[in-house]
């Protein structure tokens, strides 16, 4: 015999999760539809050169290789993420669906990294992107987008904490570590998992020099809504205190002091149309740690950490992309968005007792309970009445059960009502409509039965 057991990284879901899981995904769906956002797909595989070289080394190594048939060498590997992909497919097809192009897909990825809380090797990402403009606004548009998610899907209690690229790559030029920016970055992105003295080591151990390192990570630790202005005091302390002892050029500290600036005035529009737009101020916040570790991200990013369980990591996450599309095509395709962790989110959703996890198993509302054999016909015929109305309906299958037996089902799997008519009921021309959880129970003349289910689902 074969013991049955799931993979480690990879997870089973029961009816009860599984329902509140299609639940977020149906919630999403709406938010990116109200948006103007349209649904594309694509494959599970990709051609290697497709996927290897766009998220950096340390993605590289997270892809599944898929052997050939014939098991000698791989010809092509699992999504690592959707946005990648998504590159592919707009360099092939942008000039059929024209700029900018509105997109958001759903679908699972696959990483062979070490499992954790929240973290599988297998897990569905929900995405949504503007491709072909640089325009701030689709920027803006994607902490909208990322704030009505949240709030769809029931959550008031959540941060979008925001940072721009422009501004780590700004500094790094003008301390003359452009071109170590990589490692930096990716040091920097894991600084909330293994602390200051860990990241100093790894940047140091790259031969970026301790001085320099020390001056990113303080950088890096401005927090808040005053968080931009203290970033114009950054360039001239650059300037005096690092500038004589890195031996950096005025052309680095222009150029860097460039990037800096444009990354400033991109999010103080970003905060400033947020709150115009009605999002709580405390919703969007500038954190300057947030990195992203994948390589392809060149202005704002974005992650989106519950206030109740920000130890599970950042469920919706993302940026602005400029040059991701370059890989497969001349044509300039920038573009920006962000991914909504769906597994992620509902191992969160399950710790904190989210209201969508309410225990039912069952996407029916409404059981009619199987009283008479002879009568199956009418017990059918009363649920297809009810599913017309957009009522969910389940007729207990088994005739031998008895009343007990049934109701018992109903209660376990979480059903609101139950419908029930013996022979008395269809003598009178009526049927018993009991409510399981208030325990209640009344006579409802069929012709207006459906109407009363209705008002009571």
């Amino acid at each position: 015999m074969i013991t049955p057991r799931t993979l480690s990284g990879f997870r089973d879901y029961l009816p009860a999760v599984m329902l509140a899981r299609e639940e977020v995904l149906r919630r999403a769906r709406e938010v990116y539809r109200s948006y103007g956002f349209t649904p594309i797909d694509t494959p599970a595989c990709e051609s290697l050169d497709v996927l290897l070289g766009k998220g950096g080394d340390e993605s590289d190594k997270l892809v599944y290789r898929v052997l050939s048939a014939r098991g000698d060498k791989a010809e092509m590997g699992l999504r690592f993420d959707l946005t990648v992909p998504f590159a592919r497919f707009s360099a092939q097809y942008i000039n059929e669906l024209g700029t900018p192009f509105k997109r958001y897909a759903m679908g699972p990825v696959w990483r062979g990294e070490r499992p954790g809380q929240g973290r599988y090797r297998e897990f569905w990402q929900c995405d949504f992107d503007t491709i072909g403009t640089t325009s701030n606004a689709a920027d803006i548009e994607t902490a909208l987008v990322i704030n009505d998610l949240f709030t769809a899907i029931g959550f008031d209690k959540f941060e979008i904490r925001v940072n721009n690229r422009k501004l780590l790559n700004g500094l790094l030029e003008a301390v003359g570590l452009r071109d170590k920016s990589v490692i930096v970055l990716r040091a920097i992105d894991k600084l909330d998992k293994i602390g200051r003295d860990a990241v100093l080591a790894e940047m140091t151990n790259q031969e970026v020099s301790l001085l320099a390192a020390r001056n990113v990570l303080d950088f890096t630790q401005l927090r808040g809504a005053d968080a931009l202005d203290k970033l114009e005091e950054v360039l001239p302390i650059v300037e005096t205190v690092l500038k004589p002892r890195l031996k950096e050029t005025k052309e680095n500290i222009a150029g860097g002091q460039q990037l800096i600036e444009e990354g400033i005035a991109q999010l103080r529009e970003l905060l400033a149309v947020t709150k115009a737009a009605g999002v709580p101020e405390e919703r969007i916040k500038i954190d300057l740690s947030i990195a992203r570790g994948l390589d392809y991200y060149t202005g704002t990013i974005y992650e989106t950490f519950l206030t109740d369980l920000p130890g599970i990591g950042s469920v919706c996450s993302g940026g602005r992309y400029d040059n991701l599309a370059s890989k497969y095509t001349k044509q300039v395709l920038p573009g920006v968005g962000a991914s909504l962790g769906v597994d992620r989110l509902i191992a969160a959703m399950e710790e904190l007792k989210h209201p969508l996890l309410t225990g039912q198993t069952t996407p029916a509302q409404v059981l009619v309970v199987n009283f008479d054999a002879t009568r199956l016909g009418d017990y059918q015929r009363i649920a297809r009445a009810l599913r017309a109305a957009c009522v969910n309906v389940e007729v207990y299958p088994d005739t031998t059960k008895k009343i007990g037996t049934q109701f018992a089902y109903a209660e376990k799997r979480g059903f609101k009502l139950a419908v029930v008519a013996g022979p008395a009921e269809f003598e009178q021309g009526v049927w018993k409509v009991k409510d399981l959880a208030k325990r209640e129970e009344a006579a409802v003349p069929e012709a207006e039965l459906v109407e009363r289910i209705k008002q009571q689902v």
